[in-house]
């Protein structure tokens, strides 16, 4: 029959959300150009580029939600959901294996950058390195303790829990909001700042985007706990959540690898503050 349905993919409506996505995408790194050099009017323009992707996150994934409650997600449509975050999280995989390899270049051939690091690394115009067993180590543990978290609430949903889901939940949100504020008491306190040698660039990118992952993914936990209350999330159909635990995940492995090469190897032999 015309028009029936007779299969289990979502052929979704047109949409004017991945335009609004992609202009203000243009508009929000136009701004950073702008403010990167410092030219006139950029605070609006980034300001148009940020309000316009939050108005665009919000109404697509508030579409994917009621989408999902009225039953459009089904087993096939949740398959390929998987298979995008997965998609999703090895790119942002690919992102961070090029600011590892930045730090290994400067770090194992620093002969080739004579002029700019003296030949060694960390550099000597690096006088002092962060110490990776005060506040480093002490995020280390607190990443953990939230993977620990999440998982807990991830078992607690699967087995019908609620009470252990948003107890979780709870939990995670607040280690990672903890974790977000002691990476800005330490840059608060660098002995060394941003930019002025190979060394503070690709210590400062490398663990200020995972801090941005961090906040991020504080943020999107912090949309699955108030779905929670709101009854969201059954033992089979919660891939919201799952997503948001995978992705959570991600961010405790890279500041893993972070606090291993970047801190503790990358700071070899020189004085801690």
């Amino acid at each position: 029959m015309a028009g029936a349905k007779n299969h289990d993919y979502h052929i979704l409506p047109p949409d004017i959300w991945p335009l609004t996505g992609a202009f203000s995408g243009l508009v929000f790194t136009s701004g950073m150009v702008l403010f990167m050099h410092k030219m006139p009017h950029w605070p609006i323009v980034l300001g148009l580029g940020v309000a316009g992707l939050i108005a665009t996150f919000f109404s697509w994934f508030s579409n994917i939600i009621k989408e999902g409650r009225e039953g459009y997600h089904t087993p096939v449509v949740q398959l390929h959901l998987r298979y995008g975050m997965i998609l999703f999280i090895a790119s942002e995989v690919m992102f961070f294996v090029g600011w590892f390899w930045a730090f290994f270049d400067f770090s194992l051939f620093p002969s080739t950058l004579a002029e700019v690091v003296g030949g060694q690394f960390p550099p000597k115009a690096i006088k002092m390195v962060m110490d990776p067993f005060a506040l480093p180590l002490l995020n280390t543990l607190i990443l953990l303790c939230s993977g620990t978290t999440v998982t807990w609430a991830h078992h607690s949903l699967i087995h019908g829990d609620r009470d252990g889901l948003k107890k979780g939940l709870i939990c995670t949100v607040l280690l990672g909001m903890l974790f977000t504020s002691i990476q800005a008491y330490e840059y608060a306190h660098a002995p060394f700042p941003f930019g002025q040698n190979t060394y503070g660039s690709a210590f400062y990118m490398a663990t200020g985007f995972h801090g941005f992952h961090v906040l991020v993914g504080t943020i999107f936990l912090l949309v699955c706990l108030i779905r929670s209350y709101k009854g969201d999330f059954t033992p089979k159909e919660h891939f919201g959540f799952e997503a948001a635990a995978w992705y959570w995940h991600f961010v405790d492995v890279v500041w893993l690898f972070l606090f291993v090469v970047v801190y503790i190897w990358g700071g070899w032999g020189a004085e801690y503050h």
